[in-house]
């Protein structure tokens, strides 16, 4: 093996789009706000009564609305809703009551209509950004400025080092991938960027990531909770950022959800969510995508067709991005969270280590003042049926030929016809495909490769234990020898590296040189703020582990890639 090589590239990017910010799809969507939002509650209503055909239905629907709201803000409020929301409820029951009450048809629809606009004029209004350019620029001076303050304060010595501009951001997060092909395709189309979610850190993250790259803002779905946050919430709503309620399931929400995301992407906003919903609570890559916002993208797409922009250049173009961490914050809280509901559909309490803005400042003066990386893999552009795109927005098979993606939205002959069935396929082929790219790009840190070592020794040594017995395991027996871990940790990292060389996954520059001297940065860095570190060397020199869910946890990044047989 090699010694250590910087894989990444430290420069300054123009912006793509040189006549600057009032040419941003995003400004304009900002300052015709108004109009939006009723553009996106008529859409959203003509979507709902589309589902519900009878006046029944509709009433039905909106009952089952009131419900489930009711039994969200009972069973699990936040500070950021709305102080009026069981007051709009109940004025709402009284409306459908008055309505069962009234014996004239037209009057009974003209009441449902006026309750319905109501509902989801209120939706669009809490979901809409109002992203500012004054606020926008202060934001991304602070993140810039404040950070690199701090990154030159612990890497150079003495007071005056807190002026020095020897260290940026890009010392310290590694932009890596096809950078060139995004800021390209970024003038020449609409971007839809997916990226992997791990930390409530991501956001901010990938702001910082878009602006250094040149890119235009791009809108993006923030879940609500971070607004309870307020060092989150002024860089939610200086970004761009639509606000999602994962607590509400209901039909009429998603609907309005949904109509905003495609009415914005059909605006030519390039746009930007988690398609794995939430963070993922297991460490683990995301295997299965959320396919309601990702469905906007396949619509939008045809709807464009529909209006005639039918050149390559007008294309819709989804770019994975996988963020890559050493250290994950709420991991304790999210490990419990995975372990207690076994991945199923139930109300929870938001309850983890970012829970007030000191607590975020603290890790941020943590993270910036210590050794720990982040690395950013942008993955190749696809279009809305996940074919990959060249530079000039022309997709291309898996044989390498030049496909027309307008065929696919085209009946008979025919252009273009709304098909929900065929659509709802083509977002799950683009789901698959998007979490076999999140695979290819997701970038092996060596602290990955270790905490997955150590947990799979321990599972094949107890191998008659189910997962839970396992993690229960008393101290004595969470000894691994060195040598043993040695051993392992070698012929696992010889196969990342003939994946990596065969372009089926990623890997740090710090995975080459001396196996020991590899070994001790994974151990080093893995978890490396937590109270209880997940993997650490005992007096003996041996491996073993203060928190083994928390071990799990970080091993679990690996999983998928059936490197299990190389321990």
């Amino acid at each position: 093996m090699q010694s250590n090589s910087k894989d990444y590239t430290k420069k300054k990017y123009d912006q793509v789009l040189p006549g600057g910010i009032n040419e941003w799809p995003v400004v304009a969507l900002s300052r015709n706000r108004a109009e939006f939002i009723k553009e996106v509650t008529e859409e959203s209503i003509r979507r709902i009564k589309a589902n519900n055909k009878s006046r029944e239905a509709l009433i039905e629907e909106i009952e089952t609305t009131l419900f489930r709201e009711k039994l969200r803000i009972k069973r699990n409020p936040w500070a950021v809703d709305p102080p009026d929301e069981a007051a709009f409820l109940n004025s709402i029951k009284e409306r459908l009551l008055d309505i069962a009450q009234t014996e004239d048809d037209k009057a009974k629809d003209e009441q449902l209509d006026a309750i319905l606009y109501d509902i989801i004029g209120r939706y669009s209004n809490e979901i809409a950004g109002n992203f500012k350019k004054s606020r926008y620029r202060m934001a991304r001076s602070i993140v810039t400025f404040g950070f690199a303050r701090l990154l030159n304060a612990s890497r150079a010595r003495g007071f005056w080092s807190i002026f020095s501009t020897q260290y940026t951001l890009q010392d310290k997060i590694h932009i890596t991938g096809e950078v060139e092909q995004l800021r390209t395709l970024a003038k020449k189309g609409t971007i839809i960027m997916v990226p992997t979610h791990f930390s409530n850190l991501d956001s901010i993250l990938i702001g910082w990531v878009i602006s250094t790259l040149g890119l235009p803002a791009f809108i993006y779905g923030a879940g609500l909770n971070l607004f309870n946050i307020r060092m989150f919430a002024y860089f939610m709503n200086s970004l761009g950022a639509y606000k999602v309620d994962r607590r509400k399931k209901n039909m009429l929400y998603l609907e309005t959800l949904k109509a905003y995301s495609s009415l914005a992407i059909q605006r030519g906003c390039h746009s930007l969510f988690f398609p794995g919903g939430t963070r993922s609570r297991s460490g683990q890559i995301e295997k299965r995508l959320k396919l309601g916002l990702l469905s906007t993208a396949i619509e939008a797409q045809r709807v464009n067709y529909q209006k005639g922009k039918r050149d390559a250049l007008e294309k819709i173009f989804v770019v994975p991005v996988t963020l890559n961490y050493h250290f994950v914050l709420e991991a304790p809280s999210l490990i419990r969270q995975y372990l207690k509901l076994q991945g199923q559909e139930r109300y929870y309490v938001e309850n983890d280590e970012y829970s007030t803005s000191y607590k975020i400042s603290t890790f941020l003066l943590k993270f910036f003042t210590k050794g720990s990386d982040i690395s950013v893999s942008i993955g190749k552009a696809m279009d809305v049926l996940g074919n990959y795109v060249n530079d000039q927005g022309e997709s291309f098979d898996k044989h390498g030929r030049i496909i027309d993606t307008q065929e696919y939205f085209t009946q008979d002959g025919r252009i273009i016809s709304q098909n929900q069935q065929r659509e709802d396929e083509y977002t799950r082929m683009l789901s698959e495909r998007i979490v076999e790219e999140y695979h290819r790009i997701n970038k092996v840190f060596a602290s990955h490769l270790a905490a997955f070592t150590a947990f799979v020794i321990l599972q094949k040594k107890f191998k008659k234990l189910d997962l839970y017995n396992i993690l229960r395991l008393p101290e004595e027996d969470l000894v691994i020898p060195y040598e043993e871990f040695k051993t392992s940790f070698e012929s696992v990292l010889t196969k990342v590296h003939r994946m990596h060389n065969a372009g089926e996954i990623g890997v740090s520059p710090y995975l080459t040189g001396e196996v020991d001297k590899i070994i001790d940065h994974g151990l080093k860095n893995v978890g490396m703020y937590h109270s209880k570190r997940p993997l650490i060397k005992n007096k003996k020199g041996d491996i073993t582990t203060q928190d083994l869910n928390l071990l799990y946890y970080y091993h679990n990044r690996l999983v998928g890639y059936n490197l299990e047989k190389y321990v």
